[in-house]
């Protein structure tokens, strides 16, 4: 396989998962604790249930309620989710939600945007969950890119199966020109379309090295098919991170999210700070712009420590 020459400065940023239980002090700690180590970015899932067993609270809590709260308390991190359902808000409510957390932020949200999987969740609080929803993800982001490229003193129409808007203001206005969207999954055929035509950022997450070099092989090919130049689409990689110094920390920490010790480090990021770095650098090599660390216990800010002072430094391809 040929190698790919990294296009941009190489980001990586930290994600979480707070619905596991994280209150908004304890969000706000692990973003300033990113902010401050020098990661590029600060993202959190999109979930309104606890995934497992195990203690339900204190959460869950709105993304985007927390996003915009974060905007106001960090300065120079980028935030947003990876990635918000098509079933939790109305397209032009998301639109306006989006970007009002990037004028607050001062220009750094970015939105992540999928066709949503969780049932139960959808069950436990009322939320309709239809079979389909690839249409809904198609019709959404036509909406929130149309809202926000439309010129100021313009309204905004669209009319789909789905969804339906009538001389929409397009208001409030982002501060950045295009907010990122970023699209990800491992659909053969429409994810990568729908990547390639509405998306700023390709992302996947949670598959092994060849893997991830067959959907960014495939996401290229759907960006030439509509006479767009790939290197214009920022790829990605999420992958669950667990490192530590020593085996009883090491262990302790898989423990803490219910990781199998067997099997964890066949596709993640983990083990050693050397060998974080040595798993990064090779995602960089398939073509990865950015790396998103998974680190589903955030109240271990030690382990956010421990990544942004022995792993971090030494990625190459950095600004």
């Amino acid at each position: 396989m040929t190698e790919i020459t990294t296009r941009r400065p190489f980001e990586v940023c930290l994600f979480t998962e707070p619905q596991q239980g994280a209150s908004y002090d304890e969000q706000l700690s692990h973003a300033s604790t990113a902010e401050r180590l020098g990661f590029d970015g600060w993202f959190r899932s999109d979930h309104y249930l606890r995934m497992g067993g195990g203690d339900r609270g204190p959460g869950p809590t709105d993304a985007w309620t927390t996003l915009a709260g974060l905007a106001r308390e960090t300065r120079r991190i980028r935030l947003g989710t990876l990635v918000s359902s098509v079933t939790y808000r109305v397209p032009g409510i998301l639109a306006i939600q989006v970007a009002q957390v990037d004028a607050m932020s001062g220009g750094r949200a970015e939105l992540g945007l999928g066709t949503g999987w969780f049932a139960e969740e959808h069950r436990a609080y009322g939320i309709p969950f239809p079979e389909k929803r690839f249409d809904l993800l198609e019709e959404q982001l036509a909406i929130v890119t149309g809202l926000w490229a439309t010129p100021d003193g313009s309204d905004f129409d669209f009319h789909g199966v789905h969804y339906s808007l009538e001389g929409a203001p397009a208001l409030p206005r982002p501060v950045q020109s295009r907010v990122p969207v970023i699209v990800g999954g491992g659909g053969p055929r429409r994810t990568p379309a729908l990547a390639a035509r509405f998306a700023t950022e390709f992302n996947i997450g949670f598959q092994g090295e060849d893997v991830i070099a067959e959907k960014f092989d495939g996401v290229r090919r759907a960006c030439e098919a509509i006479d767009r130049d790939p290197a214009t689409l920022k790829l990605s990689v999420a992958l669950p991170t667990v490192v530590a110094t020593d085996d009883a920390t090491y262990l302790r920490r898989l423990a803490a999210i219910g990781a199998d010790p067997d099997s964890f480090a066949d596709v993640n990021v983990a083990g050693t700070p050397d060998a974080a770095i040595e798993k990064i650098e090779r995602l960089r090599e398939l073509g990865a712009d950015r790396v998103y660390l998974q680190t589903v216990d955030l109240r271990d800010l030690e382990h956010a420590e421990l990544l942004g002072t022995a792993v971090l430094p030494h990625l190459g391809g950095r600004a």
